[in-house]
């Protein structure tokens, strides 16, 4: 949605439910009913009411209290609950006439998600589960190890606040989901911080190319993300 943050806070926050739990309660007088509601959700928001604020060329007019009371319409609870924050800067003309040019086909994409979901079914035959984003935290991290030392950096984030309990069991589905893509049997250290950069914004260097199978390398910087909605 587009209008995410022109939405009223009462019926965002509606969402956390569905997107912890899988399901939806209604209940009434007369009775509850409780329905299923495993969904993919997909929010998009401006910056702030202009759309300009932070972005390459600037030219942002809003005050700063009208950004922060536009922004705190996404409130903390639901934004735990949103695995991938992802800022996207407004396209360059260059970019967007070579737009197209040397990318993967839909074809070979689909290819690779397919293997990616094979190999989860396969680790998770004989369970109740299907997909990483199914499975309990505790049964992620306790049934299935990753690498050595491969959660320090999200112990770290875990620790002075930059990440909660449950965001970090969220990394480490996606981290999971990046090992998967890339052929890996488990996850490295490199597709943790892949998934940490993906939740906080805050890059942390070698990242993995879930894409592509293989590994770059990227100088580390601790900015914060100017937006991650």
């Amino acid at each position: 949605m587009n209008i995410t943050a022109e939405c009223s806070p009462r019926v965002l926050d509606a969402l956390r439910q569905p997107l912890e739990s899988g399901h939806v309660v209604v209940a009434r007088a007369a009775g509850m009913m409780r329905m299923p509601a495993r969904i993919l959700l997909a929010l998009a928001a401006n910056p702030c009411p202009c759309g300009r604020h932070g972005t390459t060329g600037g030219g942002c007019e809003c005050r700063p209290s009208t950004i922060r009371r536009y922004r705190a319409r996404l409130s903390g609870p639901l934004m735990d609950r949103v695995d991938l924050r992802i800022a996207v800067e407004p396209v360059a003309r260059a970019e967007l006439i070579a737009l197209g040019r040397g990318a993967e086909t839909t074809a070979a994409v689909a290819e690779r998600v397919q293997a990616a979901r094979e190999r989860a079914a396969a680790r998770f035959a004989g369970t109740p589960w299907h997909t990483n984003s199914e499975v309990p935290g505790h049964e992620l991290r306790t049934r299935w190890q990753i690498h050595p030392g491969a959660l320090a950096q999200a112990e770290r984030d875990l620790e002075c606040g930059l990440l909660t309990a449950r965001g970090l069991d969220r990394v480490l589905r996606v981290a999971w989901t990046a090992a998967d893509l890339a052929g890996r049997d488990r996850p490295t250290r490199e597709d943790v911080n892949w998934a940490l950069e993906l939740r906080t914004g805050v890059r942390r260097g070698a990242l993995t190319a879930a894409g592509g199978g293989g590994d770059r390398h990227e100088t580390a910087t601790a900015r914060p993300p100017h937006e991650q909605r």
